[in-house]
C-alpha cells in the first residue's frame, strides 16, 4: 500500500530574483514525490524565500518568517536573508535550516532531514 507523499508549502517575499528560486526549487521536490500545496494548513514543512536588499526588505522577510512560524513549526528559511544568518537564528531559533539564494542542494538537504521523502512500494525492500 503506497504511503503518503509530504507536502511542502513555499512561501516567496516578492522579490523577482527570490521568486525566480522559488521556481526552481519548487522543481525538485516534484521530482521526489513531495506534494506542494498553497497553504501552511495543508503543508507537512514551510519553505519562506527571502529578500535582504534593503531594509524594507528585510522587515517584510522577518514579517513572513514569523508568520510562517506563527502557523506552522516546521520553518526553513533560504534567499537572501542567509548574510543575516544570525539575526534569522536570534529572531527566530526554531527555524530547522537557514541557507542562502541559489542553494538548491542545500534547501533539499534541510527538508530530507526534517521531512524525508516518500518511498514507493518499489523502492521497499522486503525480507521473507
Amino acid at each position: 500500500m503506497p504511503g503518503i507523499s509530504p507536502k511542502i508549502d513555499i512561501i516567496s517575499f516578492s522579490c523577482p530574483k527570490a521568486t525566480v528560486d522559488s521556481e526552481r526549487i519548487l522543481t525538485r521536490p516534484r521530482t521526489e514525490d513531495y506534494g506542494l500545496v498553497p497553504s501552511y494548513q495543508e503543508a507537512d514543512l514551510v519553505v519562506v524565500n527571502t529578500c535582504g536588499f534593503i531594509e524594507a526588505a528585510v522587515d517584510g522577510s522577518l514579517v513572513a518568517i514569523d508568520e510562517a512560524l506563527s502557523e506552522h513549526e516546521r520553518v526553513i528559511v533560504t534567499g537572501c536573508l542567509d548574510a543575516r544568518a544570525e539575526r534569522v537564528r536570534e529572531t527566530y531559533p526554531w527555524v530547522l535550516a537557514v541557507t542562502g539564494p541559489q542553494a538548491y542542494a542545500e534547501v533539499m538537504a534541510a527538508i530530507h532531514a526534517h521531512l524525508p521523502p516518500h518511498r514507493s512500494p518499489s523502492t521497499v525492500c522486503y525480507r521473507p
